[in-house]
């Protein structure tokens, strides 16, 4: 059985920058729910739950054995001359991976999504309705799996000189596209941790952020690693992706800044969905020799029907405004093969039992 009752998914290793002082006791937060700020709240309360991945006790120690080496890594990070090494490079992008993955929040999309889906498919069955700690014990079963998905991915540490600190979140490990998002002609598609154009954002500290990115579309002039910011609103542009990313609590380090974070996050707060998916629901409308055609339509006035396709979409937020550290490149390139796959990056061109994928121009928006 694992040790550990209380588990955390957000890990105090990862908050303990974030914490008051840096003493990993207290912490001050504003909580979007209520639009309140709580100053110092202990630690050991946030972002946990009993049990939250199970009673695995090999599971628990494999996640610890990541969070020891992402605290050993951020103190070094932190260091006064430091350089970005390959193996911090490969660290943080673990670390990420493993982060996104299991928060409540993350869980409480998998379940909303599955759920909706198994709904639509049948609704007085709920043999294959998921909760949350199911979902995040799934995420955490496939993490190995997906370990290789980011693995292409360009890193740099972006060094924050302005007078606006990085927040975090209880979902800081936050996936986003920028040339998906702003190109008119992909802006109704979704995006994946495989799809060109992925950005990656995890704020390491107040002055440090970890942005890894897809090379073959993005530029980020960097030396040793770093990039510095000197302007507020570059600052500003990557901490919206935590208020539009959230599911409760924004956190900072100094109380000082609370009103300052609270009228950021309340410029942009329209702007964060009311669902994470929208779900699609075709019936079959007629067969053309091997080729079949669905209609989509409204479940709750279908109709008799013996055929059905549900389609689970995700709906990624949008910020107003992004780093102009994030350049665009001159020959950026993507690949595609006409299908369901999408928009994909070089690392995932090749692979067997799918169509052909050509290498496009991608022009930038």
């Amino acid at each position: 059985m694992a040790t550990n009752k209380n588990q955390h998914f957000v890990p105090r290793c990862y908050l303990r920058q974030f914490t008051v002082d840096g003493t990993d006791r207290a912490i001050n937060l504003y909580n979007i729910d209520r639009d309140r700020f709580i100053e110092g709240a202990p630690v050991k309360n946030q972002c946990s739950g009993d049990y939250f991945y199970g009673k695995d006790p090999l599971l628990e120690n494999a996640i610890q054995i990541v969070e020891r080496s992402y605290g050993a890594a951020v103190r070094e990070i932190l260091r006064p001359s430091y350089c970005l090494t390959d193996e911090h490079r490969s660290l943080l992008k673990l670390f990420w991976l493993l982060q996104h993955l299991r928060t409540e929040a993350a869980s409480k999309r998998a379940v909303e999504m599955t759920n909706s889906m198994a709904s639509l498919a049948d609704p007085q069955n709920t043999e294959f309705r998921m909760q949350i700690r199911e979902a995040v014990q799934v995420a955490m079963h496939t993490f190995v799996d997906l370990m290789e998905i980011v693995s292409d991915l360009k890193v740099c540490l972006m060094r924050n000189r302005s007078t606006a600190p990085f927040v975090t979140s209880d979902d800081p490990a936050v996936l986003t596209n920028r040339w998906h998002l702003q190109d008119p002609k992909r802006t109704g598609l979704s995006f994946g941790l495989g799809s060109a154009g992925t950005v990656l954002l995890l704020p390491l500290s107040p002055s440090v952020l970890c942005i890894a990115y897809d090379g073959d579309m993005h530029s980020i002039p960097h030396r040793d690693g770093w990039v510095d910011l000197r302007h507020t609103q570059d600052a500003d542009a990557l901490n919206q992706h935590q208020y539009l990313n959230c599911r409760a609590n924004i956190f900072v380090r100094d109380k000082v800044h609370f009103e300052v974070v609270r009228n950021a996050y309340l410029k942009v707060s329209e702007l964060r969905p009311v669902a994470r998916h929208r779900t699609h629901y075709a019936v079959l409308d007629k067969t053309i020799g091997e080729h079949s055609r669905y209609v989509v339509v409204d479940p709750a006035t279908a109709g008799p029907h013996q055929k059905a396709l549900i389609h689970s979409q995700a709906v990624h937020v949008s910020p107003t405004s992004w780093p102009r550290q994030l350049t665009w490149r001159s020959n950026a390139c993507v690949f595609y093969n006409g299908t369901g796959a999408g928009y994909v990056r070089k690392a995932f061109a090749h692979r067997r039992g799918t169509a052909p994928f050509k290498k496009l121009r991608a022009c930038s928006a």
